[in-house]
This record gives structure tokens, C-alpha cells and sequence, in this order.
């Protein structure tokens, strides 16, 4: 059996392997929105942090993508990825476990919340670098845009219910204890990616040069690469300035707006309807638009809707009706910019670089996600929450600029996608 031939004819959903991760993938998303939502409120409500502070503990979840590109060329020479999904989920449950107990015996502080910030980020940087390899053993190249969409539609369905009932847990059992449902969702997540069998793709059992020269090499693939190479500086920017919002979302929601938890979580649980919605329409836009056009459009509509949320006011329906209008029209953005671009670069890069290569761009893509954290408190102390809002939603509404003059502009449809001989050099491949 091939690498591709691992699934049926029928719909994807019906396949029995990719259906048990989907699964599994969707309940640790779940327990995600949990603590996205508990993690900040623990130090805004408990401990009294500032706007500076959240923006830290923000970055510090992000800090270990920093080092993807050495964990990715890691991760590339090791033939079982599952295993490594399986060690990720573990690791995350472990740390996050932590914080209820340490809630039990009065014990919580800021610098147990940073570590568990750090502990977990570096799970995921290691779930994330060992998921292409998988994921293409998975599903067929004819399937990768009915795969990321249905993938995503969970992700989208969870920031659909999970910030709801993460904001009654968080109400009904403090921050800390409810964490404990997000640790359990990891478990079952490790549980039913243990039962999914995949083939594994080929690896280099002798590879030349060390780590470092190894992961200089996967930087030059993405810089060479004709696709990956304008992806980069766009996705690049878009964290950047999608993060200065992140850092101080929840924060200008519970002072600014004077919304409780529940409402919060009721906001942007509504808001993420979008996304839903975005996960359906995007291969549809993608047909009859065009991949590249769906993906500068998402792009766009991924960042700008944040600077109408400064005008949020009124009475409280008014204020969650804002919040969750401009959560709709971003989370949808994003969809249709994740979905058609993720397919793009599982199509377009090669097998035994794919963890080397995902290091290589989260490294940048989501190691600026730190930086922007910090700068969105740091600007939200200095010039105020609302502004800083506006500066990052039209920072991160410009990044479509990046595809202007890329093949990714021209592109409608997976058969247009053509790779230059010179991407997959032996340099780069170790």
C-alpha cells in the first residue's frame, strides 16, 4: 500500500481511520476554548494583572514556536509520527493539570501560570511539526481540501460552543478546576490517535549534517520555495497584528465592555458561527473564485472587521452583539484563508521535508505571535486599548499585499499548482 492510497471513495467522513482522529482532534479542541478563556481570566480576575502582564502570558504560550524549526527537523527523522502526536497530547494534559491543583492548596501564581503557558506551547509545537507527515498518510492529495475543511469545521464548531461553556464552567467552578476538562480532552485525544493506523512516509535513516545544518536547510527550502516563500511574510503579519488583539480581547471585554465570563463566552461563541460557516464556503469560494482570490479575500476579512469594535457600546445586548458580529466576520476570514492555503502547502511541499519545512514556518509564522502579544499590552498600556485595536486591525488587513505578485494570486485549483525542480534540491532533503 501507497502513502495515498489510505482511505476509501466514499465521503471522508465515513472513512473509519480519519473519522477516529477527527474525533479525537475535536474534543482536544473543545477543551482548548476552556483554557483560552481560563488561562487570561486566571490572571486578570485572580491574581490582578494588567494590560502588560496578559500580553506576557499571551506571548509565553506562543514562545516555543520559537524554537519549531529545530523541533521540526527533529521530529523529521523520527518514522513514527503518531507516537509523537500521542507524547504531545500527554505532555499538554500533564502540565495542565497542574494549575487545578495547585488551585486546590491555594498555590496559584503568575509564574506557574507562565510556565504552564510555556509547557503547553511546547506540546503543541510538537503536535504541530509532527502533523503534516500524518496527516498526508491520512488522506489522499485529492482529498486534502475536503480533509482541511472538515478538520476545520470542528475547530470552527468549537469556538462555536466552547467559549459558552467555557464561561459556565469558569462561573461555576473557578478558572483553575475547569481547566481540568482541557486536560481530559488531551487524554482522549491521545487515546484515539493511538488507534489510528497510517502509513508512515520515508525518512532519511542516515541524514548529512547536524541538527543546526539541517535546519538551516528546511529555512532555505521556504525561502526558495515560489508557494511558500509569499505565504510566509503574510501569515507572518497577520499573527502579528491578530495577536496584538488576542492579548487584549478578553481583557477589553471584562473592563472596557463590562461583560461577565458567561457573556464573554457567549459573545464568542456566537461569533465563531463564522468560522463554521467559513469551513463550508471556503472550498465552494475556492471553486468558483479561485484559491488564490478565497485566500487574499480571507486574508483581509481575517483582521479588519477589529477596528469597528472601539464603537461597541450601549446597553449589554448592544456590547455582546458587537463582540460577537465582529468575531462572525473575522472567524469566517480566517477559514477562508486557512483552508485553501493549508491545502496548497500540503500539496506543494515535499515528503521528507514536510516537519523540517512546518518548523521552518511556524518558526516565523507563529514565533512573531509573541512579539505581537507583547507589543499589543505595551501599546494598550501607552495609548489605550481601543487605538491599539485599530492599529492591529488594519496592520493585519494590509498583509494580503504579500500575494499581489505570487503564483498563490493566480491560482483556482489544485491542477494549477506547479513546484520547480530546484525546491526539492538533495541540500535541502538532508
Amino acid at each position: 500500500m501507497t502513502v495515498g492510497d489510505v482511505a476509501g471513495t466514499g465521503p471522508l467522513w465515513r472513512d473509519r481511520r480519519f473519522a477516529t482522529y477527527w474525533v479525537g482532534q475535536g474534543v482536544s479542541q473543545f477543551g482548548d476554548r476552556i483554557t483560552e478563556l481560563a488561562l487570561p481570566l486566571i490572571a486578570v480576575t485572580t491574581l490582578h494583572a494588567e494590560a502588560r502582564t496578559v500580553g506576557l502570558l499571551t506571548a509565553a504560550v506562543w514562545a516555543p514556536n520559537l524554537v519549531s524549526l529545530l523541533i521540526g527537523t527533529w521530529v523529521d527523522h523520527h518514522e513514527r509520527k503518531r507516537r509523537l502526536l500521542v507524547l504531545a497530547d500527554l505532555l499538554r494534559a500533564a502540565v495542565l493539570l497542574t494549575l487545578p491543583l495547585a488551585h486546590w492548596f491555594g498555590l496559584v501564581t503568575l509564574p506557574q501560570l507562565f510556565a504552564v503557558a510555556l509547557v503547553a506551547g511546547l506540546g503543541q509545537v510538537l503536535y504541530q511539526t509532527s502533523y503534516p507527515s500524518f496527516f498526508v498518510g491520512l488522506v489522499r492529495r485529492d482529498q486534502y481540501v475536503e480533509a482541511t475543511s472538515l478538520l476545520s469545521a470542528t475547530r470552527s464548531a468549537s469556538f462555536v460552543a466552547g467559549p459558552a461553556v467555557a464561561g459556565g464552567l469558569i462561573q461555576a467552578l473557578t478558572a483553575p478546576v475547569a481547566m481540568v476538562v482541557d486536560a481530559a480532552s488531551f487524554l482522549v485525544s491521545a487515546v484515539l490517535i493511538g488507534r489510528v493506523r497510517v502509513a508512515d512516509l520515508p525518512v532519511d535513516p542516515a541524514p548529512s549534517g547536524g541538527l543546526l545544518r539541517r535546519a538551516r536547510d528546511g529555512m532555505a527550502l521556504v525561502v526558495r520555495h515560489p508557494y511558500l516563500r509569499p505565504s510566509l511574510p503574510c501569515a507572518t503579519t497577520v499573527n502579528f497584528f491578530n495577536l496584538m488583539v488576542g492579548a487584549l480581547l478578553v481583557l477589553f471585554a471584562s473592563r472596557e465592555l463590562e461583560l461577565s465570563a458567561g457573556l464573554i463566552g457567549l459573545a464568542l461563541g456566537i461569533g465563531a458561527t463564522g468560522g463554521l460557516l467559513g469551513t463550508v464556503a471556503a472550498g465552494r469560494l475556492s471553486r468558483r473564485f479561485g484559491m488564490g482570490r478565497t485566500i487574499i479575500a480571507g486574508a483581509v476579512l481575517f483582521s479588519a472587521p477589529f477596528a469597528a469594535l472601539p464603537l461597541a457600546g450601549g446597553p449589554v445586548w448592544s456590547r455582546v452583539a458587537a463582540l460577537a458580529l465582529v468575531e462572525f466576520v473575522s472567524d469566517f476570514g480566517v477559514m477562508c484563508f486557512d483552508v485553501p492555503l493549508n491545502a496548497v502547502m500540503a500539496a506543494v511541499t515535499p515528503d521528507p521535508v514536510r516537519s523540517r519545512v512546518t518548523g521552518a514556518f511556524s518558526t516565523v509564522n507563529y514565533g512573531i505571535r509573541p512579539l505581537g502579544a507583547v507589543v499589543g499590552g505595551l501599546l494598550g498600556d501607552a495609548i489605550g486599548i481601543r487605538p491599539t485595536l485599530v492599529v492591529a486591525a488594519v496592520g493585519g488587513a494590509l498583509a494580503f499585499a504579500w500575494l499581489l505578485r505570487s503564483p498563490i494570486a493566480s491560482t483556482r485549483g489544485m491542477d494549477d499548482l506547479e513546484v520547480p525542480e530546484p525546491v526539492t534540491a538533495p541540500a535541502a532533503t538532508g
